[in-house]
């Protein structure tokens, strides 16, 4: 696993301004060594007609978590990366407060990265969802 990471929260925060993650609320609160971790507020805009929140919301969390780790963690070798294939499970849902989501590295290769996330209801600890991502990495031209 890489050493130190390259980037810290506010620096992804800052990368957000203008794109979907900070259109969406996405909010970058801690980097550390194979970890990354955000939250989303949710809002009305958050929710499918039916008044639960949206799956698509809950992916944008977990993917721009897992996304934003992968880029704090690139080998030198590595410019940027591309996801290549990704899955979320749904297990619970919640219709406003906070989600919480925790990317974890599963594997740091050289041309590939793997990334768990689970995002949880932080009033009461409780799973929402689990998500796997693996990203190819894009190396220097």
């Amino acid at each position: 696993m890489s050493a130190i990471p390259r980037h810290d929260a506010e620096h992804f925060n800052r990368f957000s301004r203008q794109h979907l993650p900070e259109y969406l609320g996405i909010t970058v609160i801690d980097v550390a060594q194979g970890l990354l971790r955000a939250q989303l507020a949710v809002q009305p805009h958050h929710l499918a007609p039916n008044g639960f929140l949206h799956a698509a919301a809950v992916v944008a969390l977990a993917d721009t978590a897992a996304g934003y780790a992968c880029i704090a963690h690139l080998p030198d070798s590595a410019t940027s990366f591309t996801t290549i294939e990704l899955k979320a499970s749904f297990v619970s849902t919640v219709r406003d407060g906070r989600i919480d989501c925790e990317a974890r590295a599963v594997h740091l290769g050289r041309t590939t990265h793997l990334w768990e996330a689970r995002v949880t209801n932080p009033l009461n600890g409780r799973l929402l969802a689990t998500f796997q991502c693996t990203q190819l990495l894009l190396g220097k031209r």
